[in-house]
């Protein structure tokens, strides 16, 4: 998933807002651990400011809503922020629909932004001095991913080879734990101050882990709606086959936290 820009899916089109519903459903995952490292690292706490690019249905600020922090969500997709508002009624979260590479605030709104499962649709020449901007003097960038090992679990591979059948351009796949990369233009605004990567058993049905592969890139925001109902056919009949009503995934987790330089 750490794939530039420029050869994802070998630029096929994909929506995210075409999965909104599944996603917000579906793709609420990370366990607890996943949270607690952000938290350790004295981030997204009562008394920061934080914004979270690319928020998709506000996952991470819902769940990291009980620290106190004062949270802002952006998303480019207007059928993920309003799902992000359904999702968090109740909350003082505030959402708006932007791209990652022209954020409408103003200089130095905030002590933490934070990219998850997203970082690798930015234009990084433009969100490196953008996201620079943004942030108070000392403030901290923190991108996060958590992906699933095709090589270490079956089942995370059956349906990986799945989606490829019927989305053969898609680069989600094939992952390894490694460490965040870093793009070079990064280095004149930002320094490295961590990253870490783990490894995480997530828990899931039958039902849900359909649910999570149906809302991945090369499922449901991109193909026709009879392809993903014939995709999913195929996978219930397949995950009824290999895997036990419930059943866990390994993934892996990785964070790379970085230091604003004046």
């Amino acid at each position: 998933m750490n794939t530039p820009t420029g050869t994802i899916d070998a630029g096929k089109a994909f929506d995210f807002g075409k999965t909104a519903a599944d996603y917000a459903k579906y793709r609420d995952i990370y366990p607890d651990e996943f949270y607690q490292r952000i938290i350790d690292r004295g981030l997204c706490l009562r008394g920061q400011t934080v914004l979270d690019v690319g928020t998709g249905t506000g996952v991470l600020p819902r769940n990291l809503y009980p620290y106190g922090a004062s949270w802002t969500g952006t998303d480019r997709s207007e059928a993920q922020i309003a799902m992000a508002k359904a999702l968090s009624k109740g909350m003082e979260i505030r959402y708006l629909t932007a791209a990652a590479e022209e954020a409408p605030f103003t200089d130095a709104s905030f002590d933490v932004l934070t990219a998850c499962q997203c970082y690798w649709y930015f234009d990084h020449e433009k969100t490196a001095p953008e996201f620079h901007r943004l942030l108070k003097k000392d403030g901290r960038l923190l991108l996060l991913c958590m992906e699933w090992l095709p090589f270490e679990d079956e089942i995370a591979a059956a349906s990986e080879q799945l989606v490829l059948r019927y989305s053969p351009e898609w680069t989600g796949g094939g992952a390894v734990m490694r460490p965040i990369e870093i793009p070079a233009c990064y280095a004149q605004f930002f320094e490295p101050v961590l990253h870490e990567e783990f490894r995480l058993r997530v828990p899931f049905t039958r039902e849900s882990w359909n649910g999570r592969m149906k809302a991945c890139r090369g499922i449901g925001a991109s193909l026709t709606e009879d392809e993903i109902a014939a995709w999913e056919e195929e996978h219930k009949k397949l995950l009824a086959q290999i895997a036990p009503v419930r059943f866990t995934v390994l993934h892996y987790a990785a964070l790379a936290e970085l230091k604003r330089v004046d």
